[in-house]
């Protein structure tokens, strides 16, 4: 982890805690961030209109705003910052997980042992059984 607030680039402050920057690669590309965290010398902590993930440097534009914020700041202190800029940050709540219904188990009765066994194949012992019975009957 960096120690520094500051990470220069070419003996300039480019990414320090508080710049504003603008995503320029991925899903939030085009949108306003906030450099929370210098993690190394190739990624920051971003929070804002984005979510608040680990970003390349590659991946941001450095503006020449900066905002007075604390290392690993709060969402609500990056919107309240936001705010007094005038720039809005879109909320977005975790989705709520629903309640999977819990399995019941079956319990067999007698009546539907009864059921399952008059369903069930006769064994060919048994068939053979019964259809020497139906001839001797036939002969009689």
């Amino acid at each position: 982890m960096a120690t520094n607030t500051i990470l220069k680039i070419g003996g300039k402050k480019m990414f320090e805690i508080g710049r504003i920057c603008i995503k320029i690669a991925g899903r939030d590309a085009g949108l306003k961030c906030v450099v929370i965290d210098l993690l190394d010398k190739n990624t920051v902590l971003i929070d804002g209109q984005t979510r608040r993930r680990k970003c390349n440097l590659k991946h941001l534009e450095p503006l020449k705003e900066t905002i007075k914020i604390k290392k690993n700041a709060a969402h609500k202190d990056v919107v309240a910052a936001f705010k007094k800029l005038k720039i809005e940050t879109k909320e977005t709540k975790p989705k709520k997980t629903a309640e999977r219904p819990k399995k019941v188990k079956k319990e067999k009765t007698k009546l539907a042992e009864e059921e399952i066994k008059k369903t069930e194949p006769k064994k060919p012992s048994e068939k053979k059984k019964e259809v020497k019975k139906d001839t001797k009957e036939a002969k009689k």
